[in-house]
Parts: C-alpha cells; structure tokens; sequence
C-alpha cells in the first residue's frame, strides 16, 4: 500500500505546494505523521523536500536573487542544524500536540492577517531565515513561513519560487544532516521513497504548467482549511 499512496501524496503534496507556497512538507508531514514516528515522517518528507529544492531551482531558473538566499540561509542553517534535535529528543505525543497547536495557529493567523505585511529589510531576511529554518527542523514545515517573509521582497513569480527552492535547500540540507546524526532511520521505506523522488518532479513539472492558471487563493484556502483540521485532531488527540 505504501508504493500506491505514498507516491500519489508526493505527487498532490508538490503539485499544490508549488502553486500555493505552502511547500511539499506542508501538506505531507501532517499526513503521514498520522500513521508514522515524527522523525522518521520528518526524514522520509525532509529528502522529498530536498529535492524538491532541486526541481525548483531547475524548472524556475530565470531569476533568483543571491543576496536573499544568503541573507535567508545562513541563519536558516545555523538555526535548523540546532532545531533538529528536538523531535529526536522530546516524547512523540507531545510532540504531535505542539505540532498540532502550530498548525491551528498558524491558520488562525493567516486568517486574521489577510492583507499582514512584513517591510522588506536585511533584518526581515534574517528573522525569516531563523523562522524557516526553526520550524522546518521541528516540523517539516518552514516554506510557508519563509514564504510568508519572503513575499515582502515583492519578486515575480519566477524569481520567487527560485529564490524560496534555493533557500530551502540550504536549510533542508542543514536539518537532514542533524536527523542522520541523531540516529533516524527510514528502514522499509527506501523503495517508496525512490519512487516518490522522482514523483515529486513529476509534480512539480504540472504545476509549473498550470501555475499561471489557477487561482492560488483558492487553492490556499483549501489547504488552510486541511491544515486547521488536522491540527485540531492532534491537539483532541
């Protein structure tokens, strides 16, 4: 079962999460925490993402903008290479809360914040660096929050998914890294991550097809609204 629907999640989870901002991790973490371990969801997702960075840089490659990807990914580093020790080291059901807990409040916010911005500074890429990096080592999910930082830099579409991949794959190279040191492991998995590598692509490839054609707020919303539900069953877990 594991070859069918893994690889049709991966394929969803990139389609959407390229189109939408939210990233691949932001659909896929939540899900698959609901059958498997945090750190072994975290490093299964977090080598997907990975080279979803790739795919992003590769398909988006017309613009980008260097000064970004280092301001953003230094600190995104430094800090996702400290963050990932967390989810090896807490207990697993308080873990599911808290994650439970940032999804909710995080579309409560999102919600609350429609027309939120954030002014375009060197200090705004650093915070947004540390942010991303923080909660993608903890959760697998930093990219809304870097893109949410990121869309004060007011860059075209091209430039931005570019810019966010590159970023990305800074941060995921960072907290991957951290996850192998500390011991997690993906034993009866390796055959269906191999085929949602390249599922990803695949993924990716449709969206930047349609990417142009369909509504992202709506597609957002969408997803905001299965964010919200699945941090609510954690948290009445």
């Amino acid at each position: 079962m594991e070859l069918l629907y893994l690889p049709l999640l991966t394929m969803v989870a990139a389609g959407v999460g390229t189109i939408t901002g939210f990233g691949t991790s932001t659909i896929m973490v939540p899900v698959l925490s609901l059958w498997l371990p945090i750190p072994v969801t975290l490093l299964f997702v977090g080598v997907i993402h990975w080279f979803g960075d790739i795919w992003k840089m590769l398909l988006f490659r017309k613009g980008f903008s260097w000064k970004l990807v280092l301001w953003f990914g230094i600190p995104g580093v430094l800090v996702s290479f400290w963050a990932a020790r967390l989810p090896l080291d807490l207990p697993e059901d308080l873990m599911k809360r808290v994650l439970g807990l940032f999804l909710v409040g995080y579309v409560v916010f999102l919600w609350l914040n429609r027309n939120w911005k954030i002014k375009p500074s060197n200090t705004t890429a650093l915070l947004g660096g540390s942010l991303s990096g923080f909660f993608a080592a903890i959760f697998g999910v930093g990219g809304a929050i870097r893109g949410m930082f990121l869309s004060a830099f007011n860059l075209n579409k091209s430039v931005y998914i570019f810019t966010s991949g590159a970023i990305g794959f800074l941060i995921d190279s960072s907290r991957l890294t951290q996850y192998w040191l500390g011991g997690t492991k993906i034993a009866g998995l390796e055959t269906a991550l191999a085929i949602c590598v390249p599922t990803s692509l695949i993924g990716a490839y449709l969206a930047k097809k349609v990417i142009d054609k369909v509504p992202q707020k709506s597609f957002r919303i969408v997803v905001a609204v299965a964010l919200l539900l699945v941090g609510v069953r954690y948290l009445l877990a």
